[in-house]
């Protein structure tokens, strides 16, 4: 079988499996979202944390929610990696410096999971399961919940005479309790799958346990440490829930977290299946599914065009070299191919999850490019788990804005109306991330050592490909992706605290805008449709929506693209 083929076959077989789990999956966390009882561990987790699950909030309370327990997960996590020194089951491994436990803090809570330190050579047993690994539940399922939120001012007050949760009246602003949120998110949707997912990665070949650390021979002489871990359930909720952060450096394309081209493809299908599914949900929600089938529609165009060209760019090498290798193969497993490497390299672009089973860095100079392109886009198709449903909502309220401008009539979108709040707040959340990378991008240009962090361009200085690199990294912390061009020294003071806050700044401040508009929308009344209302569920509103996508990005972007992968790519 060609290369190219068992490409086209296992993106085929990923498209199947998506499909089937996308009615299934996107009905039940309608379900679990919307249900009024609450299951007797939920309860006891409620107790404990003092929250009053049936009691609504209006958005500044969703708000204050959310970012009081991330804060507080920042400084846990922070705490957790200065002590690490003192603690069993710390394999011997010192306290992490007080810069990179900020910037890992930062990054697990901001569901980026960046990682400037090489996960086996830094990280404990305790501070990978129950620091780490926790906020990869609890990360995701943070964003699940403002999602949910941002649908629900969609969907509100269209029922208020008799909706009522737990017996508590829904009022117009309402958007339900971040906590009741939170806390159903991992219990009824995350820790189910990552259970199984974690099943079938150990049957496959990915360990889990609490071994030290061993003395292993090389085939060609010598040896070299390995430690075991806890790999297969924090591999399977690092992608399940988009986040990314590999137990070992060499993330997924460690053969512990990703044994054969069997499990790299199922780890492709937790990436997307949630995101993905989360649009069935948003239908279901509103009372419209043709709206969900509408936004999967963009998403899904995007998805399957980004992941075209990008085994396209691959496979079309040239030269000798390239050609007795089969393909660009410099950086990928040979176990997964070119094929399987590009479609995994997509998903986790194009979502926030950062997760690789290739070397970034060694991809052709347009195949880097359609990497930073799937990040630019704002992590929306599908996008990270919660993030993108919401991301692509916000887009989608740009779209008729737009369109409401060619055609003189007042915008609306699923009967609510967009004015002058609901546009500030959507311009705001698409121009918060364009500032965070642009901006400590061309800071890090101009200045000598975070030029000197550019390791394998030293000596031709900052070339294209650095200039690439630098992008790559603000790129990806301020989506909240965790990926990077490995040429990149970015364990440095100034690296650390930089990426840090473009990460915090990144996540949050995006929700602070969701929330506000999705407290705008809940307070709206309905308004039914005309002759004239834009048919947000047809065709040709999707094609507008990609269509709106695109040129944003363009716009906003296609300068620095022009400096970095165009340039090297055309050179």
């Amino acid at each position: 079988m060609s290369p190219v083929l068992a490409g086209v076959l296992q993106l085929i077989a990923l498209v199947a499996a998506l499909a089937l789990a996308y009615r299934p999956l996107g009905d039940y966390m309608a379900a679990v979202y919307s249900s009024p009882k609450h299951l007797r561990i939920e309860k006891v987790i409620y107790r404990c944390i003092g929250a009053h699950a049936d009691a609504q909030m209006r958005w500044p309370a969703y708000l204050r929610a959310v970012l009081a327990f991330s804060a507080v997960g920042v400084l846990l996590l922070y705490l957790l990696q200065r002590v690490q020194g003192g603690m069993p089951l710390s394999l011997g491994f010192a306290s992490i410096s007080p810069d990179q436990a900020f910037n890992t803090a930062a990054s697990f809570v901001a569901n980026t999971n960046w990682q400037s330190y090489s996960g086996e050579q830094a990280m404990g047993h305790v501070v990978q399961t129950a620091g780490l690994a926790v906020q990869n539940f609890v990360s995701a399922a943070t964003g699940m919940a403002v999602a949910i939120a941002l649908v629900r001012g969609f969907a509100l007050p269209r029922a208020l005479g008799s909706a009522r949760a737990g017996g508590t009246p829904i009022r117009t602003g309402d958007l339900g309790n971040f906590w009741t949120d939170l806390v159903r998110g991992t219990v009824r949707v995350l820790v189910p799958i990552a259970v199984l997912g974690a099943v079938v990665l150990v049957a496959c070949g990915a360990i889990q346990n609490f071994s030290g650390i061993h003395e292993v021979g090389q085939f060609m002489g010598g040896s070299q440490q390995t430690n075991g871990g806890a790999v297969a359930s924090q591999e399977v909720i690092k992608e399940l829930g988009t986040n990314g952060g590999g137990y070992f450096n060499g993330n997924s394309a460690h053969p512990f977290e990703n044994p054969d081209a069997f499990t790299n493809l199922f780890e492709v299908f937790l990436i997307l299946v949630i995101p993905f599914a989360l649009t069935r949900t948003f239908g279901k929600l509103v009372g419209n599914v043709k709206q969900g089938y509408a936004v999967l529609a963009t998403m899904g165009i995007i998805w399957l065009g980004f992941t075209a060209l990008m085994m396209w760019t691959e496979f079309a090498h040239g030269g000798p070299a390239l050609e007795a290798a089969g393909a660009a193969m410099e950086g990928k497993e040979t176990r997964f191919g070119i094929g399987g490497s590009s479609i995994f390299s997509v998903a986790t672009t194009l979502t926030s999850t950062g997760a690789v089973d290739s070397f970034h860095s060694s991809f052709t100079a347009f195949g880097g490019g359609i990497q930073l392109l799937g990040m630019m886009l704002g992590e929306i198709a599908p996008g990270g788990v919660g993030s993108g449903l919401y991301g692509m909502l916000v887009m989608a309220i740009i779209a008729v804005f737009i369109a409401g401008l060619m055609v003189g009539r007042t915008p609306e979108y699923l009967g609510k109306k967009i004015g002058t709040r609901e546009i500030k707040l959507a311009a705001c959340y698409i121009l918060i991330t364009p500032t965070l990378v642009l901006g400590f991008t061309a800071a890090s240009m101009v200045l000598p050592d975070a030029l000197g962090s550019m390791l394998n361009t030293k000596a031709l200085g900052a070339g294209s490909h650095g200039f690439s690199e630098v992008l790559y990294a603000f790129t990806s912390g301020a989506n909240n992706n965790g990926s990077a061009f490995g040429g990149l020294n970015a364990n440095t003071p100034w690296y650390n605290t930089t990426i840090g806050l473009a990460m915090l700044f990144g996540r949050f401040l995006p929700m602070v805008f969701v929330l506000a508009l999705a407290g705008s929308l809940a307070e709206q009344k309905p308004v039914p449709e005309t002759a004239g209302t834009l048919r947000t569920e047809k065709p040709l509103f999707a094609g507008l929506l990609v269509g709106t996508i695109l040129i944003i990005t363009g716009l906003t972007y296609f300068p620095a693209l022009a400096l970095g992968p165009l340039a090297e790519g055309l050179s």
